[in-house]
């Protein structure tokens, strides 16, 4: 009976290894089931997402911010110059239902003066960007993108696993095989009002709806904001993983950890500390060939901010309806308009 014992519990703790070891890795579909990546894009015309369009053309994009807003807010920021608009949930209150209601009014108030359907929406979320808190909170991503935005910016992204986390939330299972990623865990049903918000059917919604430029047919984008030292310390790895698109150097967090509550040192106090943080993730984004977010418009006094920041090499610029946005869009001599 003791030996019997013995080798039923043994039987068991090998189930349970067995288990466990799925769990951690999915299982993958048959190979016929899943299309190959294609090798540059096969569409035709516009892209569903405009700051796409704008960086296939080299030009910098420019961006504006609301802290949520439902449907009279998104017919109003349907008339926005900038490219895109981050709808901020990180802080502000996090309402799927009007997340959805402010993507119609942009609809029904659209198009745009580039003939895109919407400007462009990045949503930042209230998840810490560990592993364990974007492993926990993979819903939040799932139902953001439901609502038909464009992409998600993950704040305090403090690590690749928790970008590859992010990443693989946003595909579905059947997506393209990509090498460092899982099978992507988005669910059926989901496909249907984000793609009545981008003006396609449910089955191209399903194809398209990919991180760019992993997939050269892709409409969403994927940023990471490198916000304290332990996202310092990765940084490098973490703008690698696939599927991250672009990242910024979150001088506010940042100063929080490096130089204290505001108002309690000197001003110009731990600038070079500061430069330093910046010049590291600038320096990542160039050797990963992802873009770089900055602010454009901290100097009010100076027509040549934008421009300096632009040629250091901003590809993502705030105040998108400001006149620091206007004197960058001259210099880069935007064609397209706005």
């Amino acid at each position: 009976m003791k030996i019997k014992t013995i080798l039923l519990a043994g039987m068991a703790a090998a189930l349970l290894t067995g288990l466990s070891a799925s769990a951690q890795q999915p299982a993958q579909p048959p190979n016929a089931t899943i299309p190959e990546m294609p090798k540059e894009t096969t569409r035709t015309g516009k892209h569903v997402n405009r700051i796409i369009d704008m960086w296939k053309k080299g030009q910098p994009v420019y961006y504006a911010q609301i802290s949520g807003g439902g449907y009279e807010k998104g017919k109003e920021m349907a008339a926005t110059k900038a490219d895109y608009i981050t709808y901020e949930m990180e802080h502000g209150p996090l309402d799927f239902k009007e997340l959805q209601e402010f993507m119609r009014g942009l609809v029904e108030a659209g198009p745009t003066r580039t003939g895109h359907k919407t400007p462009a929406v990045i949503v930042t979320l209230p998840i810490s960007g560990t592993t364990d808190a974007v492993r926990a909170n993979a819903w939040m991503i799932q139902q953001t993108l439901a609502a038909g935005v464009h992409g998600i910016l993950l704040c305090n992204a403090e690590s690749p696993e928790a970008a590859r986390l992010m990443i693989e939330a946003s595909r579905y299972p059947f997506a393209p095989r990509v090498d460092g990623l899982a099978q992507g865990t988005r669910g059926n049903g989901s496909q249907g009002y984000a793609s009545r918000m981008w003006g396609v059917t449910p089955q191209e919604y399903l194809r398209i709806a990919d991180p760019w430029p992993m997939n050269p047919d892709g409409e969403l984008l994927f940023g990471l904001k490198i916000e304290n030292p332990r996202a310092d310390a990765n940084v490098e790895a973490s703008v690698r993983v696939p599927g991250i698109s672009f990242a910024e150097w979150g001088p506010g967090d940042h100063g929080f950890f490096i130089l204290g509550r505001p108002g309690a040192y000197a001003p110009g106090t731990g600038r070079e500390a500061m430069q330093a943080v910046r010049t590291r993730v600038l320096n990542a984004t160039k050797a990963s060939k992802t873009m770089f977010l900055n602010s454009c418009s901290d100097n009010p006094k100076s027509d040549s901010y934008v421009i300096d920041m632009i040629k250091d090499g901003t590809m993502i610029c705030t105040g998108g309806d400001s006149p620091a946005a206007d004197i960058g869009r001259k210099f880069t001599k935007r064609t397209d308009p706005f």
